[in-house]
């Protein structure tokens, strides 16, 4: 007898679990959303996380009682990047690294040196950013060495060009840029409104809606939602 296919096992899976009770199809419904939170690699869309429970399956509820049973472990429940993750609490980092080493995951920030934190930051908050416009925040130049370091570490991406004479790239941040720092969205930087009064920070003008250009969305936020804010107010 040949292996199930993967189509064959997923119509096995019942998210409507009918022929349980109440009570028990609430704590199944918890186990497979925990479940497959757990066993993936990045994190999970809410919309994934719907099609595990029925219609009829409060999953701001249910996330709140999973959230609730895990308050006496070493992790928890957040929402981060646009999607939910499990994450070791802070004060056990130094324990994890202890242990493990490069061998354990770590979800935290990778070590930055100085200026590669003042880029990314600047970057966080200025994006589309150019070399240049980084160079100016810092009165100093920062070097491709800096850009190529958050780079590789996954932290920034230069798919843009910016519209200026010699179309140089312009930097963004990416999903892990929000996951190692523990962002839900872009909206969660902290004080860029008082940055910018105190003109720490100008932003270039840009009609992008950064975090829905990357399908980042907020906890509270329709599972189906138009990414572009822009593409919003224009059909109205």
């Amino acid at each position: 007898m040949g292996r199930p296919k993967k189509r064959e096992l997923h119509e096995a899976f019942d998210p409507v679990l009918k022929d349980l009770p109440e009570a028990a199809r609430w704590r199944e419904w918890m186990g497979c959303v925990e479940a497959v939170i757990f066993a993936a690699p990045s994190p999970v869309p809410r919309e994934a996380l719907a099609r595990l429970v029925g219609s009829s399956c409060n999953l701001d509820d249910l996330i709140a009682d999973i959230r609730d049973e895990l308050r006496a472990r070493p992790y928890e429940l957040v929402f981060v990047a646009g999607g939910y993750q499990l994450r070791t609490k802070p004060r056990f980092a130094p324990a994890i690294r202890a242990a493990g080493g490069d061998d354990l995951r770590d979800a935290g920030a990778p070590e930055l040196t100085p200026t590669e934190i003042l880029a990314v930051t600047a970057i966080a908050y200025l994006q589309p950013a150019t070399r240049s416009d980084l160079s100016r925040l810092a009165g100093r130049e920062i070097s491709r060495d800096v850009i190529g370091a958050l780079k590789r570490h996954g932290l920034i991406d230069g798919a843009l060009r910016a519209p200026e004479p010699g179309a140089p790239f312009a930097y963004v941040t990416t999903r892990k840029f929000l996951e190692v720092f523990g962002l839900a969205s872009l909206r969660e930087l902290p004080d860029i409104e008082r940055l910018e009064d105190e003109g720490l920070l100008q932003r270039p003008q840009s009609d992008i809606d950064l975090d829905g250009a990357m399908g980042i969305l907020r906890e509270n936020d329709p599972l189906f939602v138009d990414a572009m804010e822009l593409g919003e107010a224009d059909e109205g």
